[in-house]
């Protein structure tokens, strides 16, 4: 049985994701939806996100965590081995397991740290994650069938072109962001990818929460 992903962003109407004052606060009430598994991420949102380099301290407190079932798993994608923030986002409290897809270019001095703080590993690929071998092992290893992607746009469009995502949610904000922002989905212009509305509502604020569901 495949995973279920699902892409949820918040995004301007010219659908950057990169808004001024989002709430933030109505996006992240939406996400008890999907009931997800496991959060994806890639490298590039988890730096963006402010979360501190761990120091010795933050990885001898992570490593002491047990792993809490009750709560999603998160999976970040980074072959290259950039993240080095896992002792603070174990100790954050919000997922109970945590999950690396690497490659197997992914430096052996990144393996190293990720086993010195206790975060899981997924090697598939060569030069970058084959995210189909990843996300298969994934669902096998820690029971990910339902998948929620809390990214930007190069990963949405990677999952997007191999046809990996059931459904795109998007939280559309009432402004128009301009300039020329990151996009929802990096894409080639030939992608064309057809979708089924399964929903539309109007929320707080005059956002509107736009569910599809990806046709394949």
């Amino acid at each position: 049985m495949m995973n279920k992903i699902t892409i949820y962003n918040l995004a301007s109407v010219d659908s950057y994701l990169f808004t001024i004052n989002p709430n933030i606060g109505l996006f992240y009430s939406l996400v008890g939806t999907w009931k997800e598994d496991a959060t994806l991420c890639g490298s590039e949102t988890i730096l963006k996100s402010g979360t501190p380099v761990d120091d010795a301290s933050a990885i001898s407190s992570a490593r002491a965590l047990p792993v809490d079932r009750s709560k999603a798993v998160l999976a970040v994608c980074d072959s290259r081995g950039r993240v080095k923030c896992w002792a603070n986002l174990k100790l954050s409290g919000y997922w109970g397991e945590f999950v690396a897809l690497c490659s197997r270019a992914t430096p052996k001095e990144h393996l190293d740290y990720l086993d010195s703080v206790g975060v899981k590993v997924i090697v598939e690929g060569e030069d970058r994650v084959d995210l189909v071998k990843a996300l298969a092992a994934l669902e096998r290893d820690f029971g990910a069938k339902t998948v929620r992607v809390d990214s930007g746009g190069t990963l949405n469009g990677v999952l997007l072109g191999l046809g990996l995502v059931d459904e795109v949610s998007l939280l559309v904000q009432p402004v128009i962001a301009g300039g020329d922002g990151p996009s929802f989905a990096k894409l080639p212009a030939s992608a064309n990818i057809p979708l089924e509305l399964i929903s539309c509502q109007t929320l707080e604020g005059g956002y509107v929460w736009l569910r599809y569901r990806v046709l394949k």
